[in-house]
């Protein structure tokens, strides 16, 4: 019997649908990564055929994600290769700067009119109170990622740590390999529109190096992509669906433990979903003999801010670091300059992450509570103990909720009664965080522990933690097409928190949402458990037979498949 072939099923996995992008977590995406992996394994040996094959394939998954912006993509890309070169050749320290500053130029100048035109349009019109009417303007996936990318590639050769592709070129030859090649370091789908971000450095010397595909590597590949698949499909996709969103898009509906569990939600939502995206890359780059960096190292289980920047976002954090901060001075220019370029760096990082004021007080909160620890590590033993640091920080933005709240009373926007419960909400949680940095102080004392303060780090962990999640519910409200004005969803969240939290109410929420308190729970759970552990699993997984090992990932690709709703759930980060 004939089987009819299904030709709009087909087309659809080759054209652009704004509604349904092509992502990593659908089954659409694993039946065109088969497809191309089995002719990549044909390639392996043909290093140009293979570079260019590839190339094609990951402008074919960015048009799928972004339809024809991606001749925005070869645009950025043939800039970057041409000004990249302008800098090495010229020989006066002025067209080297003048050439940096054209790349800076092409690729902020991209980025700010893609993603910050509306943002300064409507701010200039509160501000001055005009009427400049908004653009339609469609933000290409990852612009911000890619940008970022082709950017740290002229800098470094501007630095002189970087030596440009161009610079062995002898012929026509030779230049289309180069050229394929800065393509393919700039295009490579794995990491492309939500990263991990990739140094030149790191990346291309990998390109024309044969792959090795041994078995273990491929063990680790399967279980990055499972684990994050798991992440992503079940644990993200489904708190955000059936619960997170809910209660972001009207906060005054829900109890105030409801919206705290909201927050919580939010802060396993975000974790998994962006981390599940960084492991898959990771893992289909492995399959494909690319090493990627690590780009999340447990960042809830930091002691302290510094500790959380060294573990959320690797990839972003370092590049902030390396090409913003350093460049400002970093901290080779006294203290309170120090404190400065901290504020700048993290105030630009924030507004990277999205156009919207809240972004900006989201990193304006992470560079205060930087340059906060970092002044209080400087002034000696004293402050030695994490939770007492973390509890002074937490402590500053209670003594910023009462001021706040004092100030809407006094205008008359909250009545008595309501004062009454946020004041008494405000001062209950403050204690919970006195008897948090006590009990970890008493237990050291007791121990005799108080030159590493063991027990007062895992109140800290705690502590941080919620000043991590506090600033989530910052950016959680800016999200895109949100039905509140950011400030106001933030406003209404964390009074709701405050001045509604009925403790009567708790067991009747935990059995009204059962699996999404469980996911949440299990979230934090997977967060925490020790790495010996996931050694021990990648080490079983690993040695287990390959033909064990496949069956293991389809069997995991099968239930997410069918667990996962029909709504479409993109990435988080592909709005940056």
């Amino acid at each position: 019997m004939q089987t009819a072939i299904d030709w709009e099923q087909l087309s659809n996995l080759i054209r652009y649908r704004p509604d349904h992008p092509l992502l990593f977590s659908t089954a659409e995406f694993f039946v065109l990564f088969i497809l191309f992996y089995g002719g990549y394994l044909l390639l392996l040996r043909k290093f140009n055929w293979r570079i260019l094959y590839t190339l094609a394939f990951s402008l074919f998954f960015y048009y799928q994600s972004s339809g024809w912006f991606f001749f925005l993509l070869i645009a950025s890309t043939l800039v970057d290769f041409g000004l990249g070169h302008c800098i090495y050749i010229s020989k006066k320290k002025a067209w080297k700067r003048f050439f940096l500053i054209l790349s800076l130029v092409a690729n902020l100048g991209m980025l700010g009119y893609f993603k910050y035109t509306n943002f300064f349009l409507g701010s200039l019109n509160e501000i001055i109170g005009s009427n400049f009417a908004f653009q339609n303007i469609f933000l290409p996936v990852g612009i911000s990622f890619f940008t970022f990318q082709t950017l740290s590639y002229s800098i470094d050769i501007y630095r002189g740590q970087l030596v440009p592709l161009t610079a062995d070129i002898t012929g026509w030859r030779s230049f289309w390999q180069r050229l394929l090649d800065f393509g393919f370091f700039v295009s490579f789908f794995p990491q492309l529109v939500a990263g991990p971000i990739v140094r030149a450095a790191d990346f291309i010397p990998q390109i024309r190096r044969k792959p090795r595909l041994s078995k273990r590597a491929m063990g680790q590949a399967f279980l990055l992509i499972m684990g994050g698949l798991f992440k992503k499909a079940v644990i993200s996709d489904y708190i955000s669906i059936n619960f997170v969103d809910r209660v972001f898009e009207n906060p005054m509906l829900y109890s105030g433990f409801e919206n705290l569990l909201a927050a919580y939600g939010y802060a396993i939502q975000i974790y998994c979903d962006f981390s599940g995206y960084s492991d898959m890359a990771i893992g289909l780059a492995l399959l494909m003999g690319f090493i990627l960096p690590e780009n999340f190292r447990r960042p809830y289980q930091a002691y302290s801010l510094q500790d959380f920047w060294r573990r959320w976002h690797i990839s972003l954090s370092t590049w902030l670091r390396d090409y913003l901060y350093i460049s400002m001075g970093g901290n080779r220019k006294g203290k309170r300059r120090t404190y400065l370029h901290l504020m700048i760096t993290m105030l630009l990082g924030g507004l990277w992450h999205g156009a919207s004021w809240v972004f900006i007080i989201w990193g304006g909160l992470h560079g205060l509570g930087l340059a906060f620890e970092r002044a209080l590590r400087q002034k000696g033993t004293a402050w030695s103990n994490p939770a007492l640091r973390s509890l002074l920080l937490l402590s500053i933005l209670h003594v910023a909720g009462f001021i706040v709240v004092g100030i809407q009373s006094a205008a008359g926007i909250i009545g008595p009664m309501r004062l009454q419960n946020v004041l008494l909400g405000n001062s209950a949680l403050w204690l919970i965080w006195i008897l948090l940095w006590l009990t970890g102080w008493l237990i050291d004392v007791v121990r005799q522990r108080t030159d590493t303060y063991p027990a007062s780090r895992v109140m800290s962990v705690v502590l941080i933690f919620h000043f991590v999640t506090f600033c989530w519910i910052f950016f959680r409200a800016g999200a895109l097409h949100a039905p509140l004005p950011p400030l106001v969803a933030t406003q209404a969240m964390l009074s709701q928190i405050i001045g509604s939290f009925n403790w009567a109410l708790i067991p009747q929420v935990i059995s009204g949402y059962q699996a999404v308190a469980g996911l949440i729970a299990l979230g934090l759970v997977l967060h925490y458990v020790p790495r010996r552990f996931t050694r021990w699993l990648e080490q079983t997984f690993t040695a287990s037979p390959m033909v064990l090992q496949s069956m293991v990932l389809a069997l995991v690709i099968w239930i997410v498949i069918q667990t996962t709703s029909s709504e479409v759930v993109p990435f988080i980060y592909f709005q940056f």
